[in-house]
């Protein structure tokens, strides 16, 4: 006797064996219960997830002998006809094969005789999107008022493409791709009831490998038995889908963590030799730091059967939240930049190092250094040149909050006595974004005894926006060396404030180089010979 491959023995035979379709059963299970039957049918969804195998338990329960029925019984003729393909008056067309006008016409033509065996006369059409323009058109009004007999089952992938006067005729159920807990779940069952042996963890990666599609899971599922003798274990089923060893992926954060730049070069030197898709090893690396970013914001996520809990747990405390966010950016972007890269290797291990140059402390002293309020600045490599030798201290209301090893109490910077020239202090703060654009257009009207009073255009309200009075607070206070309390009122600017300042300056110099080009004997020459003009758009002063 033949063998009979998975997913063709184990394909559902009714409603209640179909897996992960909920929604699509309890409306068809209610309608036909109810008698409630609509003439067409439109069940879309990606490829395996139960479009045709809907379709034919749908055609069962219409013709069903015991009667219109949401649990068909499989075992009259009808049943068992329709389960191996011999019902006459179920008729399956592949739309891909028979997209012209001239067979869906004569298929329609045959849709006035009535049944021959059953009770309806039941269209199942596969892939309906690959018809033709001209196909769609002969079979409108036959879809919009069918005879009493006939029922329209149509199925597609890309619903995008039927068009919409077939769409408003049709009663439309989405399928949804299968939840890699369904697919296990079903694996196991399958498996039990065929004796074979197999690890929990092997058909975890094969459902993750078949990206939500039941069929796929049953093929590599068919693979895997037969890779494995018999038997379905995780290392042979890893080693059949060519997956990167989750210890691979843990070992290359516990190294971050760590800093060890040799061991994550080992890392991609063992996976290049075992001949590990780079490609994957991204993506399993950036679904690694998703799951350990959820567990950093709910604890309890993580399941108590999970082979890696305790590693996994270990990483989500050493790492901050944003150093995880930045590494799956990281990891996401290498993956991209792999095409481009020299070879795959190079392109991993430029990936690894990236992570390893902002690895977490480097990552910290950034965050540290943007926080607004509350949190003493770090030491950085990315502070800016102008400020690299002042020193730095947090604003504070007690002492105790001071940080000797941040700011030494002798180091405390004291304003000179010019620093009353707002124009100086905004070009020395250490701040960017609004908040250098809220520092530039206020005029300073008072600072001493730890007040400051700055005045903005009521036509600049928007730069108020929090957080950027904070940021420019903290940066006036580093900038003084004491704590300030920034008070913000608005009117109009009695004198010019940084930015006027700056763009008069700029208009002066544009004048300027406007003026040198008018003047210029060349220009003038070929402005007089040739009839030529000046774009004074493109005049741009040399600074």
């Amino acid at each position: 006797m033949s063998y009979q491959v998975l997913a063709r023995k184990w394909r559902p035979r009714n409603f209640s064996t179909l897996v992960g379709q909920e929604h699509v059963v309890r409306a068809l299970s209610h309608a036909l219960a109810e008698q409630r039957l609509h003439h067409a049918y439109l069940f879309t969804g990606t490829r395996g997830v139960g479009k045709t195998t809907i379709a034919r338990i749908l055609a069962k329960s219409l013709n069903c002998e015991t009667g219109i029925t949401a649990t068909p019984c499989g075992q009259c003729s009808a049943c068992q006809e329709i389960d191996s393909g011999r019902f006459v008056d179920l008729l399956e067309v592949d739309a891909a094969t028979n997209t012209r006008v001239d067979e869906m016409r004569q298929l329609l033509e045959n849709a006035v005789y009535a049944p021959t065996r059953g009770r309806f006369k039941v269209y199942v059409i596969d892939e309906v999107h690959m018809l033709s323009n001209s196909a769609f058109n002969a079979m409108l009004k036959t879809l919009e008022e069918p005879p009493e007999h006939v029922k329209f089952i149509l199925a597609t992938t890309d619903p995008q493409k039927i068009p919409v006067t077939v769409l408003s005729r049709c009663l439309q159920f989405n399928l949804k791709q299968m939840p890699a807990v369904a697919i296990t779940g079903h694996l196991a069952h399958i498996l039990e009831a065929e004796g074979i042996p197999y690890d929990m963890p092997a058909l975890s990666l094969i459902a993750r490998s078949a990206a939500g599609s039941m069929r796929d899971a049953l093929s590599l599922l068919d693979q895997a038995i037969a890779h494995g003798a018999g038997k379905v274990e995780e290392a042979q089923v890893r080693g059949m889908l060519g997956t990167v060893d989750q210890d691979f992926l843990l070992t290359i954060l516990e190294a971050l963590q760590a800093g060890d730049g040799a061991a994550l070069l080992q890392v991609a030197t063992d996976m290049g030799v075992r001949s590990l898709s780079f490609s994957a090893a991204l993506q399993e690396l950036g679904a690694l730091l998703t799951r350990i970013q959820i567990v950093q914001c709910v604890p309890a996520s993580i399941d108590d059967d999970e082979p890696e809990k305790e590693r996994i747990q270990a990483l989500a405390k050493a790492f901050s939240a944003e150093f995880v966010q930045l590494a799956y950016q990281i990891v996401n972007v290498g993956r991209t930049e792999l095409a481009s890269a020299p070879d795959e290797y190079s392109g991993f291990v430029m990936t690894l190092l990236r992570l390893h140059a902002f690895r977490p402390s480097s990552v910290a002293d950034v965050v540290a250094s943007a926080t607004p309020r509350n949190r003493a600045p770090q030491p950085s490599a990315f502070r800016s040149p102008a400020l690299s030798e002042r020193p730095v201290q947090q604003p504070v209301s007690t002492p105790t909050q001071v940080r000797p090893e941040v700011m030494p109490p002798a180091a405390v910077r004291v304003p000179a006595a010019g620093e009353s020239d707002w124009h100086q202090i905004v070009a020395a703060l250490p701040v960017s974004g609004l908040a250098r654009e809220l520092a530039q257009n206020c005029e300073l009207r008072h600072l001493a005894d730890g007040q400051c009073l700055l005045r903005l255009s009521p036509k600049q309200t928007h730069l108020q926006m929090k957080p950027n009075p904070e940021r420019l607070q903290q940066a006036l206070a580093e900038y003084l060396g004491r704590p300030v309390q920034l008070r913000i009122e608005l009117g109009e600017n009695e004198v010019d404030t940084p930015a006027a300042t700056v763009g008069k300056q700029r208009q002066e110099q544009q004048e300027k180089a406007a003026n040198a080009i008018a003047q210029d004997v060349f220009v003038r020459d070929v402005i007089d010979s040739l009839g030529a003009s000046v774009v004074e758009s493109s005049i741009k002063p040399i600074v």
